[in-house]
């Protein structure tokens, strides 16, 4: 397979925001031995930095594999491309095994920007006011935007969800910012300490279900797991917990 991302990068060059460390000068390239701040890293003495600080090859290979998804995810965030520190600007590259599918998250504050590589992609996101999806199919050398959410006085209403699902191949990622914030909804919901019955509630889930997406999520050491009766309220008899790890693979 080859590898086509590099292309995309000067569209999202220029937006910067207004707490960034190199809006008065031409580069910032982080100082990651400094540590991070709420500007970004610190930057490196101008008279230290070359052409490599502006390189990154990482993307070249595929990532580790995120389970229970199907995918593998390599990153080109300002912790390991020290060149985009203060850019608000980063980049991903995502390997689908067939039937991979990205689950329905949300990046606060940040526009992401899709291009496939190689494979056919089903795409799309949710609107955070409507909830109307858009969604489209997108073949080698399609681009698809992911606009940010509008500013809501509320942070926990910017909502934006997206489904992508191949048969197989990769595809880049551009997003505006430079450590994307991520939050995955099925995480979010099942790989926490909730009270399972609060969770049937908000979900309108079974509690069998939940312990099985708890399962998947968190492990079978997580005390929400545990099957502490022989039958749920609906009276069926509960499956072993060690039963449920065949529940965690997405065909």
């Amino acid at each position: 397979m080859g590898n086509a991302m590099l292309l995309l990068l000067p569209l999202l060059s220029l937006i910067m925001s207004s707490g960034s460390l190199a809006l008065n000068q031409d580069f910032c390239v982080g100082d990651l031995a400094r540590g991070d701040t709420p500007a970004g890293y610190p930057c490196k003495p101008e008279a230290t930095v070359t052409a490599e600080d502006f390189c990154y090859r990482g993307l070249v290979t595929t990532g580790p594999t995120v389970n229970p998804f199907n995918i593998a995810l390599s990153s080109a965030f300002s912790t390991r491309f020290p060149g985009v520190n203060g850019l608000d600007i980063s980049a991903a590259r995502v390997d689908f095994s067939p039937g991979g599918i990205v689950p329905l998250h949300s990046h606060p504050s940040g526009t992401e920007l899709i291009y496939v590589v190689e494979g056919t992609l089903s795409a799309g996101f949710i609107s955070s006011t409507s909830n109307k999806v858009y969604t489209s199919t997108l073949r080698k050398g399609d681009l698809m935007v992911f606009p940010q959410p509008p500013a809501l006085p509320d942070q926990r209403q910017r909502w934006r969800r997206r489904r992508q699902q191949r048969d197989g191949g990769h595809g880049g990622l551009l997003l505006q910012q430079l450590q994307p914030r991520l939050q995955i909804m099925d995480f979010a919901l099942f790989a926490n300490n909730l009270p399972t019955d609060v969770l049937s509630k908000v979900t309108v889930l079974d509690d069998l279900e939940i312990r099985k997406l708890k399962y998947c999520f968190v492990g079978p050491d997580n005390p929400s797991v545990l099957i502490w009766s022989p039958h749920d309220r609906q009276g069926r008899q509960h499956e072993s917990s060690s039963s449920y790890a065949r529940h965690c693979v997405i065909q």
